[in-house]
């Protein structure tokens, strides 16, 4: 379930819904490690010096040693490596100048921590391996008595800041690839929106404009003939038009606000408006509806959509003078097919120089009306009609699933 405390848009979350995980600013995650270590070491290193008596100059280099890595851990994002190796190294001076005593220089384990998780695994292991060694002998040669429990200790604290740097690397790739994975997603949901979207839009203006460039032609036929007719083809533009301008803002209204339709979707019921809407004295339509109870909605929502382009495509490219839409029932699956007695699917200008609508062999709206059958688990078949011109054979299963 989506998170009750996101209050951004959907896609600044997550795929699944939920927003990101609380990610500390940057400069937090680089000061604090700076910060932390000089307030343990350098009060360390003052308390020591001020409690051993240690001389001045032997005082103001464990101060500034004990400042000193620190400080160095100010790179760490940029040079990781280095910046491990430049800390342990100022570790071993401290060392060397107090073997006996010398404040907790917590410094080293940040630089492990902050070079492994950033991938300087090599210089981390080379340069703090060289540096315990080096201190192991430099405080035999100083005649310090190394206890094996503090031996075992130390390599035991070390060891377990290179495993929390490597389960941080790790989480990190993690999550990561989860974000990248969330961004695929994400992309692609985008993507099918945006094909919908242009299907959509594609089906109702084409349409729209090709049922008023036949109506206004039956108008300018008529006008003077019979004013009667060219006044109902008028009238039919009018509904035409403003039934495409009501789908259009619906689907803007989707884009802009993802407000509700402000009409229904259409169903099979408005196939005879389908019809009737591109019948002209050159083109006779006919509807043959042998349904007894209608499919799923999504499957009615589906059927109009492509007969509505199957018709659009007789209008505007098959030059035909008879069409036949015929609607029924096969066992589990709603057929739809749509005859006309044009060119054909291979005929003249089907795919003639400069065509956009050809690819491949088929155009836009036949490459649309396959997507519509596919995303409910059916097919989209074009072919020879047996009045001569091109058949559109749509089966969808009657209950809208696979």
């Amino acid at each position: 379930m989506p998170s009750q405390n996101w209050d951004g848009p959907p896609w600044h979350a997550p795929w699944g819904g939920r927003p990101e995980r609380f990610r500390p600013p940057s400069g937090v995650v680089l000061l604090a490690p700076v910060i932390i270590s000089l307030i343990v070491q350098v009060p360390a290193a003052i308390g020591i010096a001020v409690w051993s008596h240690a001389g001045w100059v032997v005082g103001i280099g464990q101060v500034a040693l004990a400042a000193a890595g620190p400080i160095a851990l100010l790179g760490a994002r940029r040079l990781p490596g280095p910046t491990v190796a430049l800390v342990a190294a100022a570790a071993l001076a401290d060392f060397a100048l107090a073997p006996d005593v010398g404040p907790p220089y917590i410094a080293v384990a940040f630089a492990i921590v902050l070079a492994v998780a950033r991938g300087a695994v090599v210089w981390a292991v080379s340069s703090v391996v060289a540096a315990w060694v080096a201190a192991l002998v430099l405080g035999s040669m100083l005649g310090q008595s190394w206890h094996p429990f503090r031996i075992a200790f130390t390599t035991l604290a070390l060891a377990m800041c290179f495993g929390i740097g490597w389960f941080v690397r790790v989480r990190r790739a993690r999550a990561s690839a989860h974000r990248a994975e969330a961004m695929r997603r994400r992309q692609s949901a985008e993507e099918r929106e945006r094909v919908r979207i242009a299907r959509e839009l594609h089906d109702v203006i084409g349409h729209a404009l090709s049922q008023i460039n036949v109506q206004a032609s039956v108008g300018l036929h008529l006008m003077d003939r019979d004013p009667e007719q060219a006044r109902t083809a008028l009238g039919s533009i009018k509904e035409t038009s403003k039934s495409a301008l009501e789908e259009v803002r619906t689907v803007l209204g989707v884009i802009r606000d993802g407000e509700a339709p402000l009409v229904p979707q259409a169903e099979l019921a408005e196939i005879p408006r389908l019809v009737r809407g591109i019948r002209s004295p050159e083109l006779d339509a006919r509807l043959v509806d042998r349904l007894t109870q209608a499919p799923r909605r999504a499957v009615q929502f589906a059927g109009f959509r492509i007969a509505q382009e199957a018709l659009t495509n007789v209008v505007r490219h098959a030059r035909a003078t008879e069409v036949v839409v015929t609607v029924e029932r096969a066992g589990d699956e709603f057929v739809l097919t749509v005859d006309d007695d044009g060119v054909g699917p291979a005929g003249p200008g089907h795919d003639a120089p400069g065509d956009r609508r050809v690819e491949n062999g088929e155009g836009s709206g036949i490459l649309g009306m396959r997507e519509r059958a596919a995303l409910l688990g059916g097919a989209v078949e074009v072919a020879r009609s047996p009045l001569g011109g091109t058949r559109v054979t749509a089966r969808l299963p009657w209950d809208g699933v696979a």
